[in-house]
């Protein structure tokens, strides 16, 4: 089994970069890695099309125009250029350790869907982490969630636990299958400014019949630094995810199926 890695990006290539280093030195590389860029400037291009041309793994670029916050329509558009029968999400400023890609192929299995865990950094540290493209250690001052630096078989398959709700959803650090995927019609199109689509595309693979697993002491990214996007749509974005509950929608109508023909 392989996997299409996406990452989400938008005017950040200095975070980018790093996130890109750190897949080079993966224990497991993935297939492929799909850059869901939600409408950067032209020097996030030039960065990719530099990194593409030695990458290990093909590279592709997915773009959309800049029109306000569509991270669910960007990762549509990259999940469906992907080429393998398993997804890993992750955003452009999830550094990643070693073994990461390694632990969601190590633990997927049909008939559930991973959620991954996060350490944050401070300002500081992240921008340490950008200048020497090495991730923090333990005892490195600026970290949250701390426990999560530990990657250890043995504790994960004591703690990682099935855990079928919304609660601590993070799309930056995510896995499932593409049929699934594609059974849901992936994420909403519909929203539009940041808030609540992970939410509302987990509920649907939930009212779908999967499990959720929530991984602990494996697979958890290093997450940079960034100033929090607006709440500007939390309004509009919560109507749709409480209409998915409340009717239990296990598929989107404005959802991935629009790219599906873009693929080449």
């Amino acid at each position: 089994m392989n996997a299409s890695l996406i990452i989400t990006t938008y005017n950040w290539k200095e975070a980018l970069s790093v996130v890109l280093d750190s897949i080079k030195h993966q224990s497991v590389l993935p297939g492929e890695v799909i850059i869901a860029d939600d409408g950067s400037r032209e020097d996030t291009r030039d960065m990719i099309m530099v990194e593409a041309s030695d990458f290990p793994v093909p590279l592709i670029h997915s773009w959309q125009p800049d029109d306000g916050f569509r991270a669910a329509e960007s990762r549509n558009r990259a999940m469906a250029k992907a080429q393998f029968e398993y997804l890993i999400i992750i955003d452009g400023d999830m550094v990643l350790p070693k073994h990461f890609v390694a632990a969601h192929l190590q633990n997927a299995k049909q008939g559930q869907f991973i959620q991954g865990g996060r350490v944050l950094m401070d300002e500081t540290c992240s921008q340490k982490v950008i200048a020497s493209k090495k991730l923090p250690h333990w005892f490195r001052s600026g970290l949250k969630n701390r426990h999560n630096t530990l990657q250890c078989p043995k504790l994960s398959r004591a703690f990682s636990r099935t855990s079928n709700t919304d609660r601590s959803t993070r799309s930056c650090n995510m896995s499932f299958w593409r049929s699934d995927i594609l059974q849901t019609n992936g994420f909403n199109n519909d929203f539009v400014g940041w808030g609540r689509e992970d939410s509302e595309f987990v509920h649907r693979l939930l009212n779908l019949g999967l499990n959720r697993l929530y991984m602990k002491f494996s697979g958890a990214g290093y997450h940079l630094y960034h100033a929090e996007n607006t709440r500007a749509s939390l309004a509009k974005n919560d109507e749709i995810l409480e209409n998915t509950v409340r009717q239990k929608l296990t598929r989107c109508e404005n959802g991935i199926d629009k790219f599906l023909d873009e693929k080449s």
